[in-house]
C-alpha cells in the first residue's frame, strides 16, 4: 500500500468486523429498560454505563435503586454522564448512588452553563452523547436511548429510539472504549486531587454466541473523528436498492448530502423518518430549510407524529444497518463522543426496516414536493433563517469550515 494509502486509511478507517455476536433490536425505553435492568438485577461482578441524560422521574428512580442494590450486594457499579445532558444528578440521583458505593464521573461537569452557552465557548459543545452499558463483562447494550421516561404525554405517544442487546466478541470492543473514558475520566479527576491508580480492565467474557456480523464505531476528538460519517458515506456511496434513514435532527454534512443526492439520482429509492414534533426549534426549523432540495431529487420524506422521533438509525440494501447515538447533524458529527454499531446482516437489517416501515405507514405524514413548494414565503423565510443561524453559531465556534 502506497504512504497516501496508509494515510487515507488511517484517517478514515473502516469499521472492523466481528463475527460471532448475538445482537437483539429493543425498540422504545419499554423494551430497553426491562432487558436493562433485568441484567443489572443478575448482575454478580461489574456493571458500567454511560448516559448522556439521567432524569429525575420513574425511570430515573429504577435506575438508582437497581444500580444501589448491586453495590450493596457487592457489584463494581461505575456510571459516567455528562455534565450538560445529566447536571441534575447532583440533586437527587449522586448521593444515594455514591452512599451505596456507586463510583460515578462527570464528562465535563457545566458549573456556570449560561455563561457558556453565551460565549459559545468551543469546548463546552464536547458532551458525551453515548448510550453504553456492560454487565458483567458479557452483555453489552448500545443505542440512543438515555435514562429517562420515553412518555410524552399518554403511553401510546411515546419517543421512537432504539437500542441493542450485545453478546459475542463485540462485547471487547465495546469494553475497551468504556475502560478507556473511564480510565481518561479519573485521570483528569485524580490530577485534581494529585493522586492517581489506575482502575484495573474490565473482565470480558466475548465468547461467540451467535452469527451476526456487527463492528463499533465510535466518534471522539483524537482518532476517530469522522469515523461515524465515514461508515455512512461508504454504505450511501455503495447503495444500489434502498436506503432508510432515521433521524430525530437532520442537518447532513455537505458530502452526505451529495451521496444521498447521488443516490436518487441513480435510481435508489431514499427515505427519510424525521422529526415532526418541534423539540428544538433551530434544529427543526433548519432541517426543514433541506426538504425543497432533497424532495425535488426525488428523496421520500416522512414525518413522525405521535412522539418526539429519538431515532438514530438507518437500513441499506436489506443488508447493512446500525442503530446507535449519532444523529446526522453538525452536534453528533463534529462535536460530541458518539457510538453506533454497524451489522451487516439481513435478517437484522429486515427487522429494522419492518419496524421502520411501520412507523412510517402508520404513525407518519409524508411531506410531498408539491405541498412543500406551496407553503407560504415567511414559512421558507423562518427555516432559512433558522438554517443561517445555525451555521453562523457552527462559524463561531470554529466548526463550519470543516462541515
Amino acid at each position: 500500500m502506497t504512504l497516501r494509502g496508509r494515510l487515507r486509511q488511517a484517517l478514515h478507517p473502516r469499521p472492523h468486523y466481528l463475527a460471532g455476536n448475538e445482537i437483539s433490536l429493543l425498540c422504545n425505553g419499554h423494551a430497553y429498560f426491562a432487558a436493562l435492568l433485568a441484567d443489572i438485577h443478575a448482575a454478580r461482578e461489574t456493571i458500567r454505563l454511560e448516559t448522556y441524560l439521567y432524569a429525575d422521574d420513574s425511570i430515573g428512580d429504577a435506575f438508582t435503586q437497581a444500580l444501589c442494590r448491586a453495590a450493596a450486594r457487592g457489584v463494581d457499579v461505575r456510571i459516567v454522564v455528562d455534565g450538560f445532558g445529566a447536571r441534575n444528578l447532583e440533586q437527587r440521583h449522586r448521593p444515594p448512588l455514591e452512599s451505596a458505593g456507586v463510583q460515578i464521573r462527570v464528562f465535563r461537569p457545566e458549573h456556570e452553563l449560561l455563561r457558556h452557552l453565551i460565549s459559545l465557548k468551543r469546548a463546552r459543545l464536547r458532551r458525551m452523547h453515548r448510550k453504553l452499558a456492560l454487565i458483567d463483562g458479557r452483555t453489552a447494550y448500545a443505542g440512543g436511548i438515555n435514562i429517562i421516561d420515553d412518555a410524552t404525554g399518554n403511553t401510546d405517544s411515546v419517543r421512537l429510539d432504539f437500542a441493542l442487546r450485545v453478546q459475542g466478541p463485540l462485547v471487547e470492543p465495546i469494553a475497551r472504549a468504556i475502560d478507556r473514558q473511564w480510565l481518561m475520566l479519573t485521570r483528569f479527576s485524580s490530577m485534581m486531587r494529585r493522586s492517581f491508580s489506575k482502575p484495573p480492565p474490565t473482565r470480558l467474557d466475548a465468547t461467540p454466541v451467535g452469527n451476526r456480523l456487527a463492528a463499533l464505531v465510535l466518534r471522539d476528538n483524537l482518532l476517530h473523528r469522522r469515523a461515524i460519517e465515514q461508515s455512512y458515506l461508504l454504505a450511501i456511496r455503495q447503495a444500489r436498492e434502498h436506503i432508510t434513514l432515521a433521524m430525530a435532527y437532520f442537518i447532513p454534512s455537505q458530502r452526505i448530502l451529495t451521496e444521498l443526492l447521488q443516490a436518487s439520482q441513480r435510481g435508489v429509492r431514499v427515505t427519510l423518518l424525521l422529526q415532526g414534533r418541534v423539540e428544538y426549534r433551530l434544529q427543526h426549523y433548519a432541517a426543514q430549510a433541506l426538504y425543497a432540495t432533497l424532495l425535488t431529487q426525488g428523496v421520500r420524506i416522512f414525518e413522525y407524529r405521535p412522539g418526539f422521533m429519538h431515532a438514530k438509525a438507518a437500513v441499506i440494501d436489506g443488508n447493512w444497518s446500525t442503530v446507535g447515538s449519532a444523529n446526522l447533524d453538525p452536534f453528533s458529527l463534529l462535536v460530541a463522543r458518539e457510538a453506533n454499531i454497524v451489522i451487516r446482516d439481513h435478517p437484522f437489517a429486515k427487522t429494522l426496516q419492518s419496524h421502520l416501515d411501520w412507523a412510517i405507514q402508520t404513525h407518519s405524514q409524508e411531506i410531498t414536493k408539491d405541498a412543500w413548494l406551496k407553503q407560504p414565503k415567511h414559512q421558507r423565510l423562518l427555516r432559512g433563517v433558522c438554517a443561517l443561524l445555525l451555521y453562523r453559531a457552527l462559524r463561531l465556534t470554529g466548526y463550519a469550515d470543516n462541515y
